[in-house]
């Protein structure tokens, strides 16, 4: 279902370096996908029927993913993003949020940890997440139509995803986030909308550029709403300022008639942000991605399980394991290219689905 792994002869770099790619980059972001199982069917990204799921002997184990996380603080990085699938449909994802947010960086500050999210759990869990540590959240809603969303995600859980939301919002967690992937003759009529939602519940709405990264290969750039359409759409309901000081974030910000209120957009298809990226991703059968749209993987899950001492038993072979995953690190963010050329003829869309990198 993957890309065939690489190996990690050549890199440089020793442990404790930064990790910093061909291009000057410096990899401060680590996306951690929990599974690739989730509660939702939605069109841009899953088929209804017919998925094929990881093996759940293949899923890291909450002791594998803490010790790539450690390893991974070491060599500086300082933010960890719970992702999917969804996420909240792991049992032990209390337990994982509760490991990773002891981890700290080496001069001893605390990991910015964050999940992305349906929220169709959330109400239950966001509390508990909360007191394990959990400091930020982006939840995911295209439309506010009952109807609509039934048929977009092929499940009729908006009540759900709502309850979560507001459940988030009551939390404290901030920044809060909406993520909304804008479809054309889908939810771009929502637009103003979507915004107003997320302001009445003290939450930034982030629109995204539809990417190809659906598990069917069936993305139409035609059917794209692009960033110059969804800003123009806000520009009719709202003076927009940018906010500046970007730096490696996805997403662009404008300020909201001059206030403290902010809108972003994520262009990754139309105003690419390669040349500021510091993220790498880690699937949740352990395989390391440079990119979301890489064809090629690193495996850490060999590493691991290659040798004693995974599965939280100290031995002598715990150096050398860490090791390992340092250099598989160091090797990925080595082989890291300028950008991802969606708009190359060339360009080859990933094996994987959204669902199986993990967002």
């Amino acid at each position: 279902m993957g890309d065939r792994p690489r190996t990690t002869t050549g890199v440089r770099g020793v442990p404790g370096d930064p990790l910093v790619d061909r291009f000057g980059r410096v990899h401060r972001d680590l996306r951690i996908s929990l599974t690739d199982r989730c509660s939702l069917r939605c069109t841009y990204c899953m088929p209804e029927q017919g998925n094929e799921w990881l093996a759940r002997s293949s899923i890291l184990t909450v002791d594998e993913i803490e010790r790539i996380a450690r390893v991974a603080a070491a060599a500086g990085v300082t933010t960890f993003r719970l992702t999917g699938g969804e996420p909240l449909l792991r049992a032990d994802i209390v337990e994982v949020v509760r490991r990773l947010a002891a981890i700290r960086t080496p001069r001893g500050a605390a990991i910015d940890l964050a999940m992305t999210t349906n929220g169709i759990r959330l109400a239950d869990l966001v509390e508990p997440l909360r007191e394990a540590g959990l400091r930020r959240l982006n939840i995911s809603i295209d439309t506010l139509r009952r109807d609509r969303f039934h048929e977009l995600t092929r499940r009729d859980r908006l009540p759900e995803v709502l309850a979560g939301i507001a459940a988030a919002a009551a939390s404290g967690l901030r920044p809060l986030k909406l993520n909304a992937v804008a479809m054309r003759g889908v939810n771009d009529d929502e637009i103003v909308d979507l915004v107003e939602f997320a302001l009445a519940h003290g939450a930034q709405l982030r629109f995204i550029e539809q990417m190809p990264l659906d598990a069917g290969h069936t993305w139409d750039r035609a059917s794209m709403v692009t960033r110059a359409e969804i800003l123009e759409t806000l520009a009719q309901r709202w003076r927009l300022t940018p906010v500046p000081g970007r730096g490696g974030a996805p997403a662009e910000k404008w300020t909201l008639d001059g206030g403290t209120a902010t809108v972003g957009v994520i262009a990754s298809v139309t105003a690419p942000f390669c040349g500021q990226c510091d993220r790498l991703r880690l699937t949740a059968d352990g395989q390391l991605r440079n990119c979301l749209f890489s064809t090629g993987e690193y495996d850490l899950l060999g590493v691991l399980r290659g040798a004693p001492g995974v599965h939280g038993v100290p031995d002598a072979g715990d150096a050398a394991i860490d090791a390992g995953v340092d250099a598989v690190l160091r090797a990925c963010v080595a082989g890291k290219l300028p950008g991802h050329a969606i708009d190359d003829p060339a360009f080859l869309q990933p094996a994987r689905g959204m669902n199986a990198i993990g967002g």
